[in-house]
């Protein structure tokens, strides 16, 4: 059952000197504790490698499946080169103005 509040973990992350200092440097200027600096920049930085391996997923399964059954429903690939192509058409006679 969950009360509503986040259960925080502990890590202990060895730091070089100089990101150390770089980091307590950071948090004096932005006035913000180290602790929230780092939890931000590991959120941020987990947030991107979930991006990047729903993209790696999705690509690979693009490739395997291109050509076959799974691959666009030909109406569906007919009617998205049309649209793609009027707007190419769209935006030549937009610049011709």
């Amino acid at each position: 059952m969950s009360t509503g509040r986040r259960h925080a973990r502990n890590l202990h992350v060895p730091l070089s000197d100089a990101t150390y200092v770089l980091l307590r440097a950071e948090a004096e200027r932005s006035k913000q504790p180290a602790t929230t600096l780092a939890r931000e920049a590991i959120d941020r930085w987990l947030a991107e490698r979930q991006r990047a391996a729903v993209h790696d997923a999705i690509s690979a399964y693009a490739q395997a499946t291109a050509g076959t059954a799974d691959d666009l429903e030909p109406k569906l690939e007919e009617a998205a080169v049309e649209h793609l192509l009027g707007a190419g058409r769209r935006v030549r006679k937009a610049r011709r103005k």
